[in-house]
């Protein structure tokens, strides 16, 4: 498997929300991140940043479930921003993180096995 240098990048945007997740998990807080509105805004914020990289605009070739993967997470992540206060919180926000998780490694095991990630059952029509 050869990483690109967006793969890279959008490993380290990860790295950046699991980070901060981790510190406010053992301290309750972290400088910039004070409660779960916050931690649920940074996760949104660099999961899509990572996402839209490793993106390639080949929205044809992706399989449903990948996009029904990333749209899910998506949603986790505006809902656990909704309910920040409440005491489903904490539970939300832990979802989240698993489902950013879970994509990356979606699309980074497939970019090992295929090269170029997911791709639809059908090839793409030329011409």
């Amino acid at each position: 498997m050869r990483l690109r240098t967006r793969d890279v990048f959008a490993s380290i945007l990860l790295v950046l929300v699991a980070i901060p997740y981790v510190g406010y998990l053992v301290n309750g807080e972290m400088p910039f991140v004070k409660d779960a509105r916050g931690m649920s805004a940074v996760g949104l914020v660099l999961a899509t940043v990572a996402f839209l990289v490793v993106w390639r605009g080949d929205r044809q070739n992706k399989v449903w479930w990948f996009t029904a993967l990333v749209t899910t997470s998506l949603a986790l992540g505006v809902v656990a921003l909704a309910l920040a206060e409440t005491a489903a919180a904490e539970a939300m926000l832990g979802v989240f993180m698993a489902s950013i998780l879970v994509v990356w490694a979606v699309e980074m095991i497939d970019r090992a096995i295929n090269g170029d990630g997911l791709r639809s059952a059908t090839p793409p029509r030329h011409g």
